[in-house]
């Protein structure tokens, strides 16, 4: 039997149609009115071969929180394209690079 998964990202904008608050849901995962202040959301448009993206953060989100946002979603695409793809040599180039930027952030390792 198939199934159906939602997940939701609420999105509380100001006058400016700056992000205020993002919060977000995943019933299926146990998740419910989650407060976030970033989201990073990427989508592959078969048709056009090319990937949507959705940045979103808030007023709030620090400079350091964003740097480490970054360097995480960085370092996980080489996780992401070793599963997917079976290209070792690619993720290790990715995963090499994600170590450089960690020292050029100055951000620890943790």
């Amino acid at each position: 039997m198939k199934k159906q998964a939602k997940i939701t990202i609420d999105v509380w904008l100001d006058e400016n149609q700056i992000p205020e608050k993002i919060e977000w849901n995943a019933p299926d995962g146990g998740v419910y009115h989650a407060d976030a202040k970033a989201a990073f959301l990427t989508i592959w448009d078969e048709a056009n071969q090319e990937t949507l993206r959705l940045d979103l953060w808030t007023k709030e989100m620090s400079i350091d929180s964003m740097k480490k946002f970054i360097h995480q979603n960085i370092a996980t695409t080489a996780n992401l394209l070793r599963k997917a793809t079976d290209d070792e040599e690619s993720a290790n180039v990715i995963e090499e690079f994600a170590v450089r930027l960690l020292k050029i952030l100055k951000l620890s390792d943790k």
